[in-house]
């Protein structure tokens, strides 16, 4: 049963037809979408802890700051803090169940660094209020978001959301990974009408000592399907 994943299935066979349009709505418009309270009181959270690992540091430039957005069972997140000891990895997910879910794994494998940290949150208000505070990104990853693949769904995607300026506003080291090549292709559209340009290539996961190493679950089912993977990079400093 676990390498069952089916690949992606569409009627769309090539970028939306719709999407440049949207674009250059929500590139010319503001998201005026109330912030939710419980985000604000989170997002305090956050920031504390944020603050109180800088205080610890030498430096404090600010920008050492890592997102993972829509993080699951925080895989991902632990993997990052142990590579970036030097960055703050924010993992946000809207799913209290998936963070729930890995919290004994993150407990049994993640290094005692003090520099995670984990909020359940809408991300369309995190991004926000990331902005709102003034804060840029080191880098920032979408590994494995739900695609939406119906072609009325457009507007779901991230790149068709509304909130897709704030994202792109937040600079850094943005990486997209996915297992639906349009999606992809369709964020480094949408990346290039923000005036940034990304590459998108196929994907195989890196190994040590010849075993594959995965940053989500996600990751390591569709690998193990036989799915072809893909990867966006786009550099929001530039």
């Amino acid at each position: 049963m676990f390498a069952n994943s089916r690949p992606v299935s569409s009627r769309q066979t090539s970028i939306h037809p719709h999407l440049e349009q949207v674009l250059a709505r929500h590139f010319v418009s503001s998201f005026l979408r109330p912030v939710h309270n419980v985000s604000f009181e989170t997002f305090d959270g956050f920031l504390r802890a944020f603050e109180q690992w800088e205080s610890r540091r030498r430096e404090n430039k600010r920008k050492n700051l890592i997102l993972d957005a829509g993080c699951g069972v925080g895989w991902s997140s632990v993997t990052l803090a142990r590579r970036h000891p030097d960055c703050f990895v924010l993992g946000v997910d809207q799913s209290a169940h998936r963070l729930a879910r890995g919290g004994k794994a993150r407990a049994e494998n993640a290094q005692d660094t003090g520099n995670l940290h984990f909020a359940r949150a809408d991300l369309v208000d995190f991004w926000r209020l990331l902005q709102m505070a003034n804060l840029k990104l080191r880098a920032q990853y979408l590994l494995y978001p739900n695609p939406w693949p119906k072609p009325a769904h457009l507007r779901r995607r991230w790149h068709g959301h509304p909130v897709f300026p704030v994202l792109l506003s937040l600079g850094g080291f943005l990486e997209c990974r996915s297992n639906w090549k349009i999606y992809v292709d369709e964020l480094a559209f949408a990346c290039f009408s923000g005036g940034y340009a990304a590459q998108t290539t196929l994907f195989t996961p890196d190994t040590e000592s010849g075993n594959p190493i995965f940053l989500t679950p996600f990751e390591r089912k569709y690998h193990a399907s036989g799915q072809t993977l893909w990867r966006l990079v786009c550099d929001l400093n530039t």
